[in-house]
């Protein structure tokens, strides 16, 4: 078996070391033909360095280093051409200057290593001679691969001020290449997030984005049929070493863990890192999302916590996708872009696609909720798992009273500056818990009388829970507290019972509980429970 290119992006090192590469030259030869001008979009992780290198190599002249791939026996001529390949996740950018100077001292290394003389200072002007200058120096037109182009701005979303210098920072100098038209030959970029006001999306008016498109939705990751071709020997033997009757069990576990992303709604790749991953240690585990913290996302889901409990089948329009602006990205958004949601279907609409998303797989979900779970509680993994272990095991044994406790615990424990005074922020946390635990939970589940806030089933019981915050001053009287409580359980009981939101286990042999649980505070939590046999 050929050896897992785990963690490495460079095309010669992964064919000249016999390393698995899953031919995506077919691509490779469409974008080099179709146009001249690309961006795209695509998570972390996700192989897009890997394409820019395979792209850069393809320039390189060496037609041998593509034998046994689908670009070898084309029509591709392998013309020699200068790359100019940038990664500006090696751009140090904490503040503007550190960009310019950081950006200034990478190209001016390639200007050494050609032997040419240019002067300027400037990142931009720098940038603008190299491209003269190689195009003079070889006689042939430049290639220019630039790998996330957008790090310098996601890096310091926390910090708007510097976020929006950055981006002024790459606005010129990605600028310089519109006036460049007639000294290159292709242009690619790749990024996370098209933010709408960066120049190289605004200078550059004929840049083609293959992020939503069809043809290219397989570009990165592995396909579903290239999981047997080129890791069939892999799922055998491990099927046969391990807890599996047959290749097949194994397979569809795979496919549960890290297959699900879609840009098109119908062409499913799996996550490679995770694939890789996965084969190296020999067991499953969300490895994709442990080699990234979304801090800035978890402050935007923070301030609007609805968002968590209503990700599940979103609907957002095409236009909505396309573009961001910096000082108003939306947490959907971003979660789309960063990997945490994918497309599962395209809807037909009037105008843009109406697009549905949801999480990808198990391993993003169960990773996500931890995630939120930890983040909304200012906890760590360990106490919010123990914490959940117990509601575990009190919900086994129908201990509704035990869950209050530990509800109680939980949150009086979180610190004050991640309180929200929102039902949403107290709902989510919840959720987040039931979540990590593997519950079937459905947050905000649809019913014909209306919305329940959460159904959770077990194989002999079901949960119907209702929540109900209302803001009470810190240090108020206990009959006004009494009062607020005996309200909210009233309203939230009532509706449970009047849109007849526990009809559907009728008849089912489950134990149904009736929860509605009111909040006014951290610890000020009550609970009301019926019980249906």
């Amino acid at each position: 078996m050929k050896k897992l290119p785990l963690g490495i992006q460079n095309f010669r090192k992964i064919m000249e070391g016999s390393y698995v590469y899953v031919d995506k030259t077919q691509y490779v030869y469409n974008i080099i033909n179709d146009g001249s001008y690309y961006f795209l979009s695509r998570p972390r992780r996700f192989g897009k360095s890997l394409l820019l290198d395979t792209i850069g190599e393809a320039f390189s002249g060496d037609r041998e280093l593509f034998k046994g791939l689908w670009i070898y026996n084309s029509d591709y001529s392998f013309e020699k051409h200068p790359v100019i390949r940038l990664d500006m996740s090696n751009i140090a950018n904490r503040t503007p200057e550190i960009l310019e100077g950081s950006l200034a001292a990478s190209l001016k290394k390639r200007v050494e290593a050609e032997g040419l003389d240019i002067s300027a200072e400037i990142p931009s002007d720098i940038f603008k001679f190299l491209i003269e200058d190689l195009h003079a120096k070889y006689n042939q037109r430049v290639v220019v691969l630039i790998d996330e182009y957008d790090k310098p701005i996601l890096d310091r979303l926390g910090d708007i001020k510097t976020a929006e210098a950055n981006k002024d920072v790459l606005g010129g100098f990605y600028g310089v290449l519109k006036s460049m038209d007639p000294y290159l030959r292709l242009t690619f970029i790749t990024g996370v997030t098209k933010f709408t006001k960066a120049s190289v999306f605004s200078e550059l008016n004929n840049l083609s984005d293959i992020t939503l498109s069809k043809k290219y939705a397989s570009v990165c990751g592995i396909g579903i049929a290239d999981l047997d071709g080129y890791f069939g020997e892999r799922i055998k033997a491990l099927s046969a070493a391990g807890d599996f009757n047959h290749v097949s069990d194994l397979r569809s576990e795979i496919l549960a863990w890290y297959d699900g992303y879609s840009w098109d709604g119908k062409n499913r790749v799996i996550n490679p890192f995770s694939l890789l991953s996965f084969f190296d240690r020999e067991g499953f585990e969300s490895f994709w999302y442990a080699s990234g913290t979304p801090g800035f996302l978890m402050e935007l889901m923070i301030k609007d916590p609805g968002v968590y409990t209503n990700l599940k089948n979103l609907k957002i329009t095409g236009l909505m996708l396309d573009t961001t602006e910096i000082d108003k990205i939306e947490a959907e958004l971003l979660l789309f872009q960063a990997g945490y949601l994918t497309v599962k279907d395209v809807l037909p609409a009037k105008g843009t696609s109406l697009y549905v998303l949801d999480m990808p797989n198990f391993e993003v979900k169960e990773a996500f909720d931890l995630h939120v779970a930890t983040a909304f509680t200012g906890k760590k993994q360990a106490y919010v798992k123990n914490t959940q272990l117990d509601i575990f095991e009190a919900l086994q044994d129908g201990d509704l009273q035990k869950v209050l406790e530990l509800l109680r615990g939980l949150f009086a424990s979180i610190p004050y500056e991640l309180h929200v005074d929102r039902e949403a922020y107290y709902h989510s946390v919840f959720y987040a818990v039931m979540n990590v635990l593997g519950f079937d939970i459905d947050a905000e589940v649809s019913t014909a009388g209306g919305r329940v806030d959460a159904v959770l089933e077990l194989d002999d019981k079901a949960y119907v829970m209702e929540f109900k915050y209302v803001k009470c001053e810190q240090g108020a009287e206990p009959e006004l507290k009494k009062k607020l409580f005996e309200k909210a359980l009233d309203e939230g009981m009532g509706q449970i019972k009047s849109r007849g939101y526990a009809k559907k286990y009728e008849g089912s042999g489950k134990t149904v509980y009736l929860a509605a649980f009111a909040f006014l505070g951290r610890d000020d939590i009550e609970m009301r429970v019926e019980i249906q046999l």
